[in-house]
């Protein structure tokens, strides 16, 4: 009987690999044979789990996107966690995990995923909007923002807009964090006020 947990850790394994080469050198830069020097197998092997750079890239995007939803949606999920707390580690870890990862080599990684992905990217980012408004939904003060016809999605969608700005405005995730934190505070404050 094949080990099936230990196959899917090594492509787990393999796939984060080649994330990071993907985002080190772009995705034009990228080469089978560096991925596979990376992730410590052979060329041949590399070739036995994709068949094509597209292949890895699609499947290293699905699982990197996939992760970061659960660490988010467990992280939202934690009610021992002021509101606002687990709205800014959530957004890090959807966010803020890639700031100041930023390659100038890397710039290529937009244009390829919106080529070859389809619309994975825009589905997840609906998907964690999604995830981010449940929990404002499930806050006492929510409607404070009925006079002037605020949504939960529109706030949680502000939110990723923000998160998604600062990404690439601050240079590490510790400046991530504080900013998402005031960013969090100021937008959430009549939430905040009432839990």
């Amino acid at each position: 009987m094949a080990d099936v947990s230990g196959e899917d850790s090594r492509r787990r394994a393999l796939l984060d690999t080649a994330m990071g080469v993907f985002v080190r050198h772009g995705y034009r830069k990228t080469s089978m044979d560096e991925v596979a020097r990376a992730a410590q197998i052979s060329r041949q092997g590399l070739y036995l789990h994709f068949s094509t750079k597209e292949e890895l890239f699609r499947a290293s995007i699905r699982q990197l996107l996939e992760s970061t939803l659960r660490a988010a949606s467990a992280v939202l999920e934690d009610a021992t966690l002021p509101l606002d707390t687990r709205l800014a580690r959530a957004l890090d870890e959807g966010y803020g995990r890639f700031a100041g990862k930023a390659n100038p080599d890397a710039l290529d990684l937009v244009e390829a995923s919106h080529a070859l992905l389809g619309t994975l990217v825009e589905d997840h980012e609906d998907l964690f909007a999604e995830a981010l408004a449940r929990a404002l939904r499930a806050s006492r003060g929510m409607s404070a923002y009925k006079p002037v016809g605020l949504t939960a999605r529109q706030l949680a969608d502000t939110l990723v807009v923000t998160a998604t700005g600062l990404k690439h405005r601050v240079a590490t995730r510790d400046e991530f964090i504080k900013g998402i934190t005031v960013a969090v505070r100021a937008l959430c404050l009549p939430l905040l006020e009432v839990s």
